[in-house]
């Protein structure tokens, strides 16, 4: 192999954060990338769609990026393709399942250029000019789930994936341990580990203890079961499918986003599932209760906004009624938490009972400390960089890879954007590039940013006050108004005392002004923004945005 003179790794998301997955690594000048996530909004970006990794450096050197790598179908780490493949032309590298998984999501947000897209298996082996590229199964909640190992003279570069370490995993999900041992005795320069239960003690138990859960469940359930899963998780609906058949229920499919996805599967042969146990949710109302089981996730799909929207008799297909089971077979999101128990206590109060809490009808799709302590020794490598986690989860795997022997000095934790550079023998962060959010709010991609999404927070919490001046250019006198609009501040019919003196003030500063000699729309503006700004907040303790709106008839 040819000998590489600079290795660097970049991670452009994924760090300091859950989902966003994006991760460089750049060998002589070629760069790599490994899957293209994107992150659902937190509560502060208000109406923003999806976020996705700021790719200003991919974009800048787009004729070195020599391919991208997808490790699984999660939206966390295809959903920013989209993106990505129409700034940078370069081939796209993944599983059966993730290549059509990610297709179809590039359909639904209407991707308009073109792809390259190649299919890989386990086995695969990809030569470039300065690297070779091999892939390892790994065991997740859905299926063609690999790691990646990009082989450089000095040793392997390897991207985990999203994994665990299920003993009883069947065919479809089992990990080749065998295959990630000889990686190791060859030889791990470093190793990009998924960080995401580094804080949890002991093993990620295993997926047959769902099974046997949801069995009783189901058959102890008097009504209909509702069970909401996310769109992806395929083991989890596999499992769904099974407990159903076992217990004589027929299942019907709702929202289309968890429809796309069953379909794919079942198309490439990733559910087995019988033909007759899938019926449309139209003919639910042809079986009695106990013989159906509803399967349902989100527009995005998660599935606790399907449930909110059932709780409330608002769902267009399936609506909740008194003697529902409902099952919650999916983590929660992060930041979710507070919206789940809102959900719980609707979905009482619509006469369900809720299975969540004690009965385990959901476990990890990501190994606890146990499993990330085996993978490390597995790999044996020189170099550790936790990643897909937030801090404090980054900050746990590494107290366990220095358990595992591996020097501090030899571990870092990445911030988004941190260039980090392996050479002499050493592992350093040497510079930064780019990194941060792009915010998609509906067709608009970075449109919105810090000041206007600073702008939607002030207008949130205090409202917007307009203040609308009509003014004579010939003599400088007050032609119409000044007219005041409230919308979320004030109800003006309970506030006329305010709303009265708020209107004198501005025709007061407006008179003021036009009597100058040197007249300033700007410094008229500034004048109405302030006075009316420090007034508000005497009277209210409330600071609504304030917009001067002056116009000027002859």
């Amino acid at each position: 192999m040819t000998k590489n003179e600079s290795i660097k790794i970049i991670p452009l998301g994924g760090v300091g954060e859950i989902g966003k997955n994006m991760y460089i690594t750049e060998v002589d000048g070629d760069i790599f990338v490994v899957d293209a996530g994107l992150m659902f909004p937190e509560d502060e970006m208000l109406g923003i769609d999806i976020v996705v990794p700021d790719f200003t450096y991919l974009t800048s050197n787009s004729d070195k990026v020599k391919a991208i790598f997808l490790t699984h179908g999660h939206e966390d780490h295809i959903g920013a393709l989209t993106y990505v493949l129409q700034k940078i032309d370069a081939p796209v590298y993944g599983t059966e399942l993730t290549i059509a998984l990610a297709k179809e999501k590039m359909k639904e947000q209407d991707f308009s250029g073109s792809a390259d897209f190649r299919e890989i298996n386990s086995d695969t082996v990809l030569d470039f000019d300065r690297v070779s590229i091999s892939f390892f199964k790994t065991n997740h909640s859905i299926p063609g789930s690999v790691g990646v190992s990009i082989h450089t003279s000095e040793g392997a570069i390897v991207h985990t994936g999203d994994f665990k370490f299920d003993q009883a995993a069947g065919p479809l999900y089992k990990p080749e341990v065998g295959k990630m041992a000889a990686i190791g005795e060859k030889g791990v320069l470093c190793l990009l580990s998924d960080s995401t239960e580094a804080e949890r003690p002991g093993y990620t138990p295993s997926e047959s203890t769902v099974v046997a859960e949801l069995y009783n469940v189901f058959y102890n359930a008097q009504g209909r079961i509702i069970a909401a899963c996310f769109a992806s998780d395929l083991n989890r609906i596999q499992h769904l499918f099974d407990s159903a058949s076992s217990n004589g229920r027929k299942v019907a499919v709702a929202g289309k986003s968890l429809k796309r996805v069953y379909d794919i599967a079942l198309e490439l042969g990733y559910l087995q599932v019988e033909e007759d146990l899938i019926i449309s949710v139209n003919d639910l109302k042809d079986y009695e209760d106990d013989q159906v089981v509803i399967l349902t996730t989100g527009s995005q799909g998660e599935p606790i906004e399907a449930l909110q929207k059932m709780a409330k008799q608002v769902h267009p297909q399936v609506n909740i009624q008194a003697g529902d089971t409902v099952l919650f077979a999916a983590s929660p999101l992060r930041g979710s938490e507070v919206f789940i128990y809102k959900t719980m206590d609707m979905l009482y109060r619509a006469g369900a009972k809720v299975m969540s809490g004690k009965k385990s009808v959901h476990v990890s799709s990501h190994g606890s400390q146990e499993e990330l302590k085996f993978m490390i020794n597995l790999m044996n490598p020189k170099f550790f960089i936790p990643v897909h986690g937030e801090y404090k989860m980054l900050k746990a795997h590494k107290k366990l890879a220095q358990s595992c022997g591996i020097a501090e000095e030899n571990i870092l934790i990445p911030d988004r954007g941190d260039v980090i550079e392996i050479s002499g023998g050493k592992l350093k962060s040497t510079e930064r590039v780019p990194a941060g959010n792009i915010l998609i709010d509906g067709i608009g991609v970075g449109d919105v940013g810090n000041i206007v999404l600073r702008d939607r927070r002030l207008l949130s919490q205090d409202g917007v006050l307009i203040v609308v001046v009509t003014l004579n250019k010939a003599n400088r006198k007050i032609a119409a108004g000044p007219e005041i609009i409230s919308r979320g501040f004030v109800y003006v019919r309970e506030s006329e005392k305010l709303m009265t003196e708020s209107y004198s003030l501005v025709k007061e500063i407006v008179e003021k002004n036009a009597d100058k000699e040197s007249f300033d729309w700007n410094s008229l503006k500034q004048d109405i923004r302030d006075s009316l700004n420090q007034y508000l907040y005497e009277k209210t303790k409330r600071r609504p945005m304030i917009m001067p709106i002056i116009m000027e008839v002859k």
